[in-house]
C-alpha cells in the first residue's frame, strides 16, 4: 500500500488536501495530512519558538507513526514551503522514503533558509531585518537550481507586516484575498475555495522562513517527482532548458529516479484541480513520469549548436564583460548591442556572450557595416533582473563611448528571458537608442516569479513614443512565454506604439541552433534588415 504524507505551504493547513486525500483514500491509498505547528496549532504549551526545525519534527512524527510493515511505500508530498520540512524530514529517514514529490516547489539545498526562495527582493531584505535587527542575512538568491528544479517559488512580495521580537520569533500575517496571486498564481481556484483558503489563513512563524535547512545528503538518494503546474509559470520544457545550460547542480536532475508531470492551472492544484492531482500523485508513486535528457558530451546542447546562417568569421575585440565585432567601414559606425536571456546559471560554460546564437548575430551585424556587441550579465536567478539591468546599462553606456561607434545610432536586442529588462527602455527611451528589438522575448514576469516591480514591459509600452520596436514571434513557443507575449502586444496596440512583429510560424524557442529551415533563416534575415535600417537611417 502506498502511504502518502501531504504537507502544505505558507499559511495553509491540513485543511488544503482534504479533496485530493478523499480521493487518493478512494483509490486504496493511505493518507495523512500534516498541520504544522505554528499559531493556532501548536504542539504544546512549552513550544515557544516554532522555526523550521519544528516542522521538520512534525513530518517525522508523522512518518514514525507509519507502520514499516513490509508494503507500505512512504510518498511524502511538499507543496511550497512544505517541500523544506519534507526534504529535512526525509534526509533523516531516507530508508523509511519511497518518493519525495515536489508539488510546485523548489529544489531547497542544505544551508539555505526557506526565505531564499521568495522571488521578491525587498520583501526578503525587510523580514529578515526585521526578524534579525537589522542583519539581513537570509536575503540570499537561491540561484538557478532553486528556480528550475522547483518552478513554484515559496512565496512572492507582500506588505503584510511581519511582527514579534528580533531572531525569528515573530509572525508573517497571511495574505488577504486578493494578494494570494502574489504568493503563486490562483488561476483555476474556485471562488468559494479562494475565500475558504483566506478564512482558515494562519500567520506563518518567521523562523520557519530563516532557518537554514541542514541536509546530510541522504535525502539526494530518493527518488522524486516534480510536479510543475504551468498556469503558475513552470514547465517541463522550461526545466529541460535550464538543464542544458550546463548547471552541475540541475544534472541531478536527469537521474533515472527522477521525473516530472505537468498541470495546467495555478500554484494550487490541490484546490483547483484535485481529482486531476490525485491522479498524477498515484502515477507519481509508480515511478512515473517525464524523464528529462541529460546534457553531456555525446549530445550537444541546442544553444551550444552552430548558428543557422552562414556570417563571416570577423575579429573579436574583448574588453571586460564587452564583446566587439567591428566592421572594416572606416567612421565611427552605429552599433547593435545583444543581451541575452536567462537566468543563466553563475558557473555555466562557455558564457553567454560566446553562444553560437549571440556570435552569429553579433558577426552578422558587423558584416553589415555596424558594430556587433555581445556581453555577459549576472542574470543568475529570478531576483536577478534589477543587477542586470543595471549591467546592461553600465555596458551600452561603455560601447556608446568607443570612438568607433556612433553614440547617437544604437540599437538594443533582446533575447529570449531578458526580455523583463526592455521596460527600462520602453518607459523612457533616450534619443541615441534608434531600435529595440525582442526574439522569442519573455515579456512579463512569470506567475511563480513574484515579481511586483519595474521589469514589466507591457506597463511601459505605453511611454516608448514613437521607438521602433521589433518582436520576432515564433510559433511553437513556450505556452508560458507566448501568453507573456501576446499581453505585450495587446498592450501595444492599445496605445499606438510602433511594434513590428516577424512571425516564425514554425519556429520554437531558440531557433537559431536548431535544424535550420528556409522559414527560420528568413525570419532572421528580415528582423536584422529591420533593426538596420532603423539604426543606419
Amino acid at each position: 500500500m502506498t502511504v502518502f504524507i501531504l504537507v502544505p505551504g505558507v499559511f495553509t493547513g491540513a485543511h488544503v488536501w482534504e479533496e485530493t486525500a478523499a480521493r487518493l483514500t478512494a483509490a486504496g491509498a493511505e493518507v495523512h495530512a500534516v498541520a504544522l505547528t505554528g499559531p493556532g496549532r501548536p504542539r504544546d504549551a512549552a513550544t515557544a519558538v516554532v522555526d523550521l526545525d519544528t516542522h521538520v519534527a512534525d513530518v517525522l512524527a508523522v512518518i514514525d507513526s507509519v507502520d514499516a510493515a513490509a508494503g507500505r511505500e512512504i510518498v511524502l508530498v511538499g507543496h511550497d514551503y512544505g517541500i523544506h520540512p519534507v526534504r529535512g524530514a526525509a534526509d533523516r529517514r531516507a530508508e523509511r522514503i519511497a518518493r519525495i514529490v515536489h508539488l510546485d516547489a523548489g529544489m531547497p539545498q542544505d544551508g539555505v533558509p526557506a526565505l531564499a526562495a521568495v522571488p521578491d527582493q525587498a520583501l526578503r531584505e525587510r523580514l529578515a531585518e526585521r526578524a534579525t535587527g537589522g542583519a539581513a542575512g537570509a536575503g540570499a538568491g537561491t540561484g538557478a537550481a532553486g528556480t528550475a528544479a522547483g518552478t513554484g517559488a515559496t512565496g512572492a512580495g507582500t506588505d503584510a507586516d511581519a511582527s514579534g521580537p528580533a531572531g525569528g520569533t515573530g509572525e508573517l500575517a497571511p495574505p488577504a484575498r486578493d494578494e494570494w496571486p502574489r504568493w503563486g498564481s490562483t488561476a483555476g481556484v474556485p471562488d468559494a475555495a479562494l475565500d475558504r483558503l483566506t478564512a482558515l489563513a494562519a500567520p506563518q512563524p518567521l523562523g520557519t522562513l530563516l532557518q537554514p535547512l541542514r541536509l546530510t545528503g541522504a535525502v539526494d538518494a530518493v527518488p522524486s517527482t516534480g510536479v510543475l503546474c504551468t498556469g503558475n509559470g513552470g514547465s517541463i520544457e522550461l526545466v529541460q532548458m535550464q538543464v542544458d545550460f550546463g548547471d552541475p547542480a540541475l544534472q541531478a536532475l536527469t537521474g533515472p529516479g527522477v521525473t516530472f508531470f505537468e498541470l495546467p492551472t495555478g500554484h494550487w492544484p490541490m484546490l483547483s484541480c484535485p481529482a486531476e492531482l490525485a491522479g498524477v500523485l498515484l502515477r507519481a508513486a509508480a515511478g512515473e513520469g517525464h524523464r528529462l535528457k541529460a546534457s553531456g558530451p555525446a549530445e550537444t546542447p541546442a544553444h551550444l549548436r552552430p548558428f543557422l546562417l552562414d556570417v563571416p568569421e570577423l575579429p573579436r575585440e574583448r574588453a571586460g564583460n564587452i564583446d566587439l565585432y567591428l566592421p572594416g567601414a572606416e567612421g565611427p559606425r552605429p552599433a547593435v548591442v545583444f543581451v541575452h536571456g536567462g537566468p543563466v546559471p553563475a558557473g555555466a560554460r562557455p558564457t553567454p556572450r560566446d553562444w553560437p546564437t549571440l556570435v552569429g548575430y553579433a558577426r552578422y551585424a558587423a558584416g553589415q557595416g555596424v558594430v556587433g556587441v555581445t556581453l555577459d550579465h549576472r542574470l543568475h536567478g529570478v531576483e536577478d533582473y534589477g543587477r542586470a539591468a543595471a549591467d546592461v546599462a553600465a555596458a551600452v553606456e561603455r560601447v556608446r563611448a568607443d570612438p568607433r561607434v556612433d553614440a547617437d545610432r544604437v540599437a538594443l536586442w533582446f533575447f529570449s528571458g531578458s526580455g523583463p529588462i526592455t521596460a527600462d527602455w520602453l518607459g523612457a527611451p533616450p534619443a541615441w537608442l534608434r531600435c529595440l528589438a525582442a526574439t522569442y522575448p519573455i515579456m512579463a514576469p512569470l506567475p511563480n516569479w513574484g515579481m511586483t516591480c519595474r521589469f514589466r514591459p507591457a506597463d511601459a509600452v505605453a511611454h516608448a513614443g514613437a521607438l521602433p520596436v521589433v518582436l520576432t514571434r515564433v510559433g511553437l513557443e513556450v505556452p508560458e512565454i507566448a501568453a507573456t507575449v501576446e499581453e505585450f502586444l495587446a498592450a501595444a496596440e492599445d496605445c499606438g506604439a510602433a511594434v513590428d512583429v516577424v512571425d516564425v510560424p514554425h519556429g520554437h524557442h531558440g531557433f537559431e541552433t536548431l535544424d535550420p529551415t528556409d522559414e527560420w533563416r528568413e525570419a532572421v534575415h528580415r528582423a536584422m534588415r529591420q533593426v538596420l535600417a532603423h539604426v543606419t537611417n
